[in-house]
């Protein structure tokens, strides 16, 4: 995110070649980002909460942004550091995150869900014996 880049994708949009605005930290940047015609945007929301901000809500804020001014580019939620942060871009409104597979695979563990299998397991035994 910065001015050549911005000037980049435009003249990438302008010829139909799809782009994405890395390194995003404000909403102000996301909004120079969709009018020069990105295909993706992508907000750092681990790196934003680094700083004591709310990466989150800064999610919030560029799809609010882009639906009221109706911008195509697709928000990419990046710097997804946890399961919670997953779940949280997408009640947020992003399209797509890219994060590590530790974190995907953290939305299948839940204790209830171990404790169930727990118990299903011991009255399968039982029921065996």
């Amino acid at each position: 995110m910065i001015k050549d880049g911005i000037k980049a994708i435009s003249y990438f949009s302008e010829k139909g070649i799809n782009t994405n605005c890395t390194l995003v930290f404000s909403a102000g940047q996301a909004i120079l980002a969709a009018k020069a015609g990105a295909t993706y945007l992508s907000p750092f929301v681990g790196r934003v909460d680094d700083i004591s901000w709310d990466g989150i809500k800064l999610i919030e804020e560029i799809v609010s942004i882009y639906s009221i001014q109706g911008y195509s580019t697709e928000v990419l939620a990046a710097s997804i550091r946890t399961p919670l942060h997953i779940v949280q871009a997408a009640k947020a409104g992003a399209d797509v995150v890219t994060c590590p597979l530790s974190s995907i695979l953290g939305l299948l563990h839940h204790p209830l869900t171990d404790i169930g299998l727990a118990k299903f397991l011991e009255d399968h035994a039982k029921a065996n014996k």
